[in-house]
């Protein structure tokens, strides 16, 4: 298995609200198995399956809702490596590579995390500054290459 294949494909959303671009308020969960810990959502791409696929999936799964649509995609994939307490968990891989997209939920669309597989105990809405106070430390990174972008992009 060479490096690039120990990265485990992923797809993340920033989803904003149906209020965008007047407000620009944007939706972060904290885990249910990490304390303190708020992220966007996420999740992994399954074997033969398309990118955007994998967002409408993982939003269903993840936020109970997939009745968004989507803004922008950041241009490049991004890769990250797991904390040690982590990574002996997702074996064989050391990180995840994960494709970015913006998303505005519709008018109707209604959140509920509390799916069949809950992966989030709390949410809410946050504007942009305050998302690398509130997101774990390995992920900063990532966001901040992301937040950047879009807001460059004129988004944020």
């Amino acid at each position: 298995m060479n490096k690039k294949d120990l990265y485990r494909p992923n797809v993340a959303m920033i989803v904003v609200t149906n209020n965008y671009p007047a407000k620009k308020e944007i939706f972060l969960a904290q885990r249910n198995d990490l304390r303190d810990v708020w992220q966007f959502p996420q999740g992994g791409i399954d074997d033969g399956e398309e990118v955007k696929e994998a967002l409408f999936r993982e939003l269903e799964e993840e936020i109970g809702t997939n009745d968004v649509e989507i803004i922008c995609e950041y241009p490049e994939w991004i890769s990250y490596d797991f904390p040690s307490k982590i990574a002996k968990n997702m074996k064989p891989y050391i990180g995840q590579k994960q494709k970015y997209f913006l998303v505005k939920l519709n008018k109707n669309a209604k959140i509920n995390i509390k799916t069949k597989y809950p992966e989030f105990s709390d949410y809410k809405f946050v504007g942009v500054e305050d998302i690398l106070n509130l997101s774990a430390n390995f992920k900063k990174d990532v966001y901040t290459r992301v937040i950047n972008y879009f807001n460059n992009e004129g988004l944020f």
